[in-house]
């Protein structure tokens, strides 16, 4: 079993940046895919990035391609979300999660963070 707490959300202006941890409690295996996720208020849950065990393949949504990159330290257990080049439209509680998955899921995880919530001003 994978607890998972986000840290690092807050209030930022467009085009700026923020970088999103994710601490895994799992200190006795990494063998699982991490996946960021958000949800904007009155809109569905949807995929962000994901990133496999090793760390060696991603895989992002449309929308935040080439602004956001994913990534994780299996020795600090901890996943992170580096977003550049905020939009408003970014505003949403983004969650990660995490399944004993050794591929890079976009959906199907088992284990969820409380969520960290970010807005984004224009």
């Amino acid at each position: 079993q994978v607890q998972l707490v986000e840290s690092g959300g807050g209030l930022v202006q467009a085009g700026g940046s923020l970088r999103l941890s994710c601490a895994a409690s799992d200190r006795t295996s990494s063998r699982y895919a991490v996946g960021w996720f958000r949800q904007a208020l009155e809109k569905e849950r949807e995929f962000v990035a994901a990133i496999n065990w090793r760390g060696d393949i991603t895989t992002y949504a449309d929308s935040v391609k080439g602004r956001f990159t994913i990534s994780r330290d299996n020795a600090k257990n901890t996943g992170y979300l580096q977003m550049i080049s905020l939009l408003p439209e970014d505003t949403a509680v983004y969650y990660c999660a995490a399944d004993y998955d050794l591929g890079c899921p976009k959906s199907g995880y088992l284990y969820w963070g409380q969520g960290t919530q970010v807005t984004v001003s224009s």
